[in-house]
């Protein structure tokens, strides 16, 4: 008999996939996350559904979150594997706090750690499936930044996850400008989360604004925009559509 064929089947390249049990598509996924720096800090957007599929199957998923004393998170994608992240944060926050040093995490170490995390699940071929937002205020210093599911980030003045890179930003780069208000903040994420709305299936009309600054961090109760929804277009979306589907 073959040496080979005596060898256990788990040693093997070809066994069965079932010896290894991962994600590889999202099951409950929320949609856009939309952030903006203002004169005294960040503020982040983000609607409360969690769709299986393209149902939307939950209406009070809350994905703006606190982490320490810094920094706000939010989150698209996949809503285990953002309660996973947060039970990485919240090892992280505690490991830190242990120190008692008079020193804590700011918004950008917290952003380096997530590309960290997410680059490394992505190099194991079990990625979390979230973009992520992460924004803080730090002795003084405003940080808004975002990573991807594969690790890839950058910071800007404002940033966007999912349908928000694509409607929201456009919106974003003409009307945002550094000595924004808190009003005027508010304002312009509530016209981008109108259009999301509008325009993005998952969406719903049920959103969360949480703010950061040096005081800590202050995220809103559940609220609805006043919409219209009476346009022609939206009447009648295929007249001059000859020939499509």
């Amino acid at each position: 008999m073959n040496v080979m064929d005596s060898a256990p089947a788990k040693s093997s390249l070809m066994s069965p996939e079932s010896d290894i049990q991962r994600t590889q598509f999202p099951y409950v996924t929320g949609t856009s996350i939309v952030g903006i720096k203002y004169k005294d800090g960040i503020l982040l957007a983000a609607d409360m559904g969690g769709s299986y599929g393209s149902t939307i199957r939950y209406k009070s998923v809350e994905r703006l979150k606190p982490v320490g004393k810094h920094s706000l998170l939010g989150a698209s994608g996949e809503i285990s594997d953002f309660q996973e992240i947060m039970r990485y944060l919240d090892e992280l926050i505690l490991y830190d706090n242990m120190w008692d040093d008079g020193n804590s995490l700011g918004p950008k170490e917290v952003h380096n750690y997530l590309t960290r995390v997410m680059y490394n699940r992505r190099n194991k071929f079990n990625p979390l499936w979230n973009s992520l937002v992460l924004g803080g205020v730090k002795n003084g210093q405003k940080y808004l930044g975002t990573v991807s599911m594969i690790g890839v980030h950058y910071e800007d003045n404002h940033v966007a996850t999912g349908f928000g890179n694509h409607l929201a930003r456009p919106i974003l780069r003409d009307e945002w400008h550094e000595n924004l208000s808190y009003e005027e903040g508010v304002k312009i994420l509530e016209k981008c989360m109108r259009v999301l709305l509008y325009r993005d299936r998952s969406a719903v009309n049920k959103l969360q604004i949480a703010k950061i600054t040096e005081g800590g961090v202050t995220i809103s109760q559940p609220y609805s925009l006043k919409t219209f929804w009476n346009f022609t277009a939206f009447q009648n979306p295929t007249v001059g559509a000859e020939g499509s589907w």
